[in-house]
């Protein structure tokens, strides 16, 4: 008897369009995703300055408004300010860096005064309302 296996497989042809199938997909889903990857961060920018307002606004109940507001003109820093807020935001991390995404940055106002809200800027030093 003879048995005689035969070895079957894809043609150059079919690889190479499945190969082109791939390109075209990713060629058209790549754009997609970075825009996504920009608004989630954005996003994120967004809800973390607006954590911070409300960790100000539950700093200045908590410590009393004329202990708040000295300490407050105190720091000098952003920085600084970001340490007296860190207590009343959950998990935050030990610098206002690491706090905000990547390209974005936070500017606490200079004085604690009813309904101030710190400035929120992205990538290109654009400000961003929110």
């Amino acid at each position: 008897m003879n048995f005689q296996i035969r070895h079957r497989g894809f043609s150059l042809v079919e690889v190479l369009a499945a190969v082109a199938i791939i390109g075209i997909i990713t060629f058209l889903a790549i754009p997609n995703l970075i825009r996504i990857k920009e608004d989630s961060e954005k996003n994120l920018a967004m809800a973390r300055a607006e954590s911070l307002n409300m960790a100000m606004a539950t700093y200045v109940q908590a410590a009393g408004q004329s202990a708040a507001t000295a300490n407050w003109t105190g720091a000098t820093t952003d920085d600084q300010r970001y340490i007296q807020l860190a207590p009343y935001l959950a998990f935050a991390p030990d610098t206002l860096d690491n706090y905000m995404p990547l390209g974005y940055t936070v500017t606490f106002p200079a004085t604690l005064v009813p309904l101030s809200k710190a400035t929120l800027k992205g990538p290109g030093n654009a400000a961003i309302a929110y």
